[in-house]
């Protein structure tokens, strides 16, 4: 039985997949084909783009209850980059909470990028990891594997933090897309 189980094989997938490694912790990695595979880890990360969430859910719900989930989406428009899909007033993660209402649902990993989590810096920085979320033991776990594995983390507060996170983001990847920030920078935290 994995203690972390991780949808999404991609840069992000790999990258917090390494870092439950590194923290000593049993990883299960769950790619897009990988159907009859049953999550098993109590930890479950979703490191898929924000559009495939809806399918995971809709084929795994009975899967998730009791588990914590952590949502690393961001709800970009990917076609214009304009904008956030959401509505104002909420997030993907308040999203997710509202159709995982056995899950306890955590924000974070959105802010980092795959280079960064991986490198364990940000320019001479170490990787700062922003943890939003409702219940303290969810988030202590989180922060556990994060810091087990090298990487700093900060609370950031409750789940509707999340979408001042996504906000965040959003900004990141505008500025690394635009070519004003490389894709292996991002924001750094000085405590």
């Amino acid at each position: 039985m994995a203690d972390l189980t991780v949808f999404g094989t991609g840069n992000m997938g790999q990258a917090i997949a390494g870092l439950g490694s590194r923290a000593g912790r049993a990883v299960e990695l769950i790619g897009h084909d990988d159907t009859g595979t049953t999550v098993s880890g109590d930890l479950v990360v979703l490191a898929v783009p924000y559009p495939a969430v809806a399918e995971i859910i809709e084929q795994r719900r009975d899967q998730f209850g009791g588990r914590i989930v952590v949502d690393i989406t961001n709800p970009i428009d990917f076609e214009t980059f304009d904008r956030l899909v959401v509505p104002p007033d909420s997030s993907a993660a308040a999203q997710i909470a509202a159709r995982l209402p056995d899950s306890r649902v955590l924000k974070a990993f959105n802010t980092t990028f795959a280079g960064t989590l991986a490198a364990g810096t940000v320019g001479p920085l170490p990787t700062t990891v922003l943890v939003a979320g409702d219940d303290g033991d969810a988030k202590a776990n989180l922060v556990d594997l994060v810091t087990g594995a090298g990487l700093r983390a900060v609370d950031a507060g409750p789940l509707h933090r999340a979408r001042e996170l996504e906000a965040m983001a959003f900004l990141q990847i505008g500025l690394a897309s635009a070519g004003a920030v490389p894709w292996t920078g991002g924001f750094g935290v000085v405590a």
